[in-house]
């Protein structure tokens, strides 16, 4: 197992730069390599956890973040994440779900990466109802598939125009991050998991060390609209391959 660590430490990097995990992409990485299915979500999710917790930590002490924007999402998303990861579904229910969580995000990441460097924006104050039902919908899709809801949340922040860019950033990395967790405590009540998670450990370390890349690349190198760009175009290839692979 040398090539797929390799690609999830590429994937880290790419997902962390823009302030998400990658879980989206990892879970397709796993689906390739042909891994028990079972075990996705919940290695997905712990990837997630490392990558996104070096963001958020660098996030709050820059001072980008809104604490009043997140709470209501949370609120949803995070018992229907838990109830989503206690769920058992087929192998081929769970391909289908997760190409179509692939395609959605992709295009809805490519359709607002011009907002990443949109810092002259109206910022609309959204109702917490709205904010709920939105939270409550990833969550529970979330942990399902075992994604951390991020690539999700952000261009719907975006589209809504509910803060900054930097704002909306920290938000959807602290989401995944809470989500993420919520999701593994509800795949741990799963039997058939808790056995073969430490045989993944190279995978773990893969993408720690390229969660730290990804945060340099993001703060020296590249832009943020580059970068939601190129993740945009990633998720929707890995998308596009398992389309061919179910249809």
């Amino acid at each position: 197992m040398i090539i797929l660590p390799i690609l999830f430490f590429l994937t880290a990097i790419l997902y962390s730069s823009v302030g998400f995990g990658g879980g989206s992409t990892y879970l397709a990485l796993l689906l390739i390599w042909e891994t028990p299915y079972f075990i996705f979500p919940i290695i997905a999710l712990i990837c997630n956890v490392i990558v996104v917790s070096g963001n958020s930590i660098n996030y709050i002490k820059a001072g980008n973040h809104n604490f009043k924007l997140l709470i209501p999402f949370l609120i949803g998303s995070v018992p229907l994440a838990f109830i989503g990861g206690s769920i058992e579904i087929n192998k081929d229910l769970f391909e289908i779900l997760l190409f179509l969580i692939l395609f959605f995000s992709g295009i809805l990441l490519l359709i607002n990466n011009k907002s990443y460097e949109n810092t002259e924006i109206s910022i609309q104050k959204l109702k917490f109802l709205h904010c709920f039902l939105i939270g409550s919908f990833i969550g529970l899709i979330s942990g399902i598939v075992g994604i951390g809801g991020g690539i999700f949340l952000s261009p719907i922040l975006l589209l809504l125009k509910a803060d900054k860019p930097k704002i909306i950033a920290t938000t959807a990395s602290l989401f995944i991050l809470i989500n993420s967790l919520s999701g593994i405590f509800g795949q741990l009540t799963k039997d058939t998991v808790t056995n073969e998670i430490l045989d993944y450990w190279p995978l773990f370390l893969s993408v720690f060390i390229g969660g730290l890349l990804g945060n340099y690349v993001n703060l020296k190198i590249f832009s943020n609209r580059i970068l939601a760009i190129m993740t945009s175009l990633l998720v929707i290839f890995v998308a596009i391959r398992i389309g061919i692979r179910i249809f």
